[in-house]
């Protein structure tokens, strides 16, 4: 095999596997030497705009968790190392940052330039994808300082973290009056749950402990200030503690914070499937149906559905063990964004989008901003084409460091992957039908554990040798 060469699916709709494809042949007119202008897979992930070269956390960390599987031809640490060589001393590591000049920027709205605080959860993500400990050693001390930042500079009496909403890029959504946005509170909640992993994977009990209950103390309060058991629902909070009224998909990351018990979390996630709020055709709008500025064409965020916040609440869905619920929201996603691709209607060139609309196909419109959404945004949309292709359709879960494969397989189907490096090692493991039955055929260079659950009905781990073996359904 080529080196260069990106992992391969199969998969029984040759369309998902097209689109897969496709996105990792556009990956590389992303990738860009600011100081030179010109294409470099050595440069760093940046989508230019009216000529400026701008590098934004959210996208960085999200764009991470699809860049781990490019087989080592892009590095996905690439942004988020240049996020901390500009860690300032005071701990503070700013959303965005003007390549060409290497300086933060700071708005009106965003005075000091705080970002989307989960470089933890990418960290953990990139160890179980490479298994790096030395880098978790290296960056460790560079994510301590940050939190101390962060909770020095925006931490309240109350124990939660007041932030301007527009933190996360939801720029226009009706959140006016949120001091205490829910998401910032979650995203610190999931920051520190995996800074207390990256604790216990360095064998540090200190540094485990002292996340650990940072991260309970933030339950408690999101669960005792932000849930309203009318709405079923996490909202904001005004500088007063009370509940602002709108409903948005930031209401969705305390289930990737793991933050409700079983029946919250029931109440939450049946929302997802509620067409009066977010169970719209197109899943999920960023923000409730039932909200009197909710838009049809999408607005910003005002209904459009953005792939990042779709990956959220699906790892979040993971989280409850509703892996069913997962992949079909997963395969309607990008349904979507295969129609946006392909529109029915030809005058129209389609294209990969930053947004796409709610409850029909094609882009999301913004009447007043027509540079939204961008197009062929491949740091997001790379999210839906790969990440979730590999991971809830395909439905393969990896962990280099525990050397282990996880296969769940909701649907006999002809799927899988092909030569997919995990560091020197090179795995296929594929589902076919054989004249003996369905069939699971693996292939690779050392050995690892892979665990395969058929339909929630067979559950098995076993060690897959070096070489070609394959294994009958039936008789497991």
């Amino acid at each position: 095999m080529n080196k260069r060469d990106f992992p391969k699916i199969h998969f029984y709709d040759q369309d998902f596997v097209d689109i897969y494809d496709k996105t990792w042949n556009w990956l590389s007119d992303y990738w860009v030497d600011p100081v030179k202008k010109e294409n470099s897979s050595d440069g760093l992930f940046i989508y230019p705009m009216d000529g400026k070269y701008v590098l934004d956390q959210l996208e960085s960390i999200f764009s991470s968790f699809f860049l781990v599987y490019s087989n080592r031809n892009y590095a996905a640490n690439k942004n988020i190392d240049y996020f901390y060589a500009r860690q300032e001393e005071s701990g503070a590591i700013r959303w965005k940052y003007d390549a060409d000049t290497n300086t933060p920027i700071f708005t009106q709205e965003n005075p000091e330039g705080v970002g989307i605080p989960l470089f933890a959860w990418a960290e953990f993500n990139l160890y179980h994808k490479s298994a790096n400990k030395r880098r978790i050693k290296e960056v460790v001390p560079i994510l301590q300082r940050y939190m101390i930042w962060l909770e020095n500079t925006f931490k309240k009496e109350n124990g939660l973290y007041s932030v301007p909403y527009q933190f996360s890029t939801m720029f226009n959504s009706p959140r006016e009056g949120a001091f205490y946005p829910v998401d910032f509170n979650c995203c610190m909640a999931i920051n520190a749950a995996h800074m207390s992993a990256l604790g216990d994977i360095l064998n540090d009990k200190e540094l485990s402990f002292s996340y650990k209950k940072m991260y309970f103390s933030l339950k408690t309060r999101i669960n005792g200030l932000m849930w309203d058991s009318e709405t079923g629902f996490y909202h904001d909070l005004d500088i007063e503690e009370k509940k602002l009224p709108a409903k948005t998909i930031a209401g969705f990351w305390p289930l990737l914070a793991e933050l409700p018990n079983a029946d919250r979390a029931d109440i939450l996630i049946s929302h997802l499937s509620n067409p009066q709020t977010f169970g719209t055709d197109h899943p999920f709008p960023s923000l409730s149906a039932d909200h009197p500025m909710f838009s049809l064409d999408g607005e910003g965020f005002r209904g459009s559905v953005f792939p990042p916040f779709d990956f959220m609440v699906i790892k979040g869905l993971e989280k409850y063990q509703r892996y069913s619920l997962a992949r079909e929201c997963a395969i309607r996603h990008l349904y979507y964004i295969l129609e946006g691709l392909s529109p029915i209607d030809t005058k129209q060139k389609g294209d990969l989008y930053e947004a796409y609309l709610p409850t029909k196909e094609g882009p999301a419109i913004m009447h007043d901003w027509v540079a939204f959404p961008r197009k062929r945004f491949v740091h997001f949309a790379g999210l839906s084409t790969i990440a979730l292709m590999i991971e809830n359709v395909i439905g393969l879960s990896i962990s280099l460091p525990r050397k282990t494969v996880d296969w769940v397989i909701p649907n006999l189907e002809i799927m899988g992957i092909e030569k997919l490096s995990l560091k020197r090692n090179l795995i296929t493991i594929l589902s076919n039908k054989s004249n003996r039955g369905w069939e699971i055929q693996m292939e690779s260079e050392k050995l690892y554990y892979f665990t395969i659950n058929i339909l929630d009905q067979k559950k098995k781990t076993l060690p897959i040798p070096s070489g070609k073996c394959s294994m009958l359904i039936d008789k497991l």
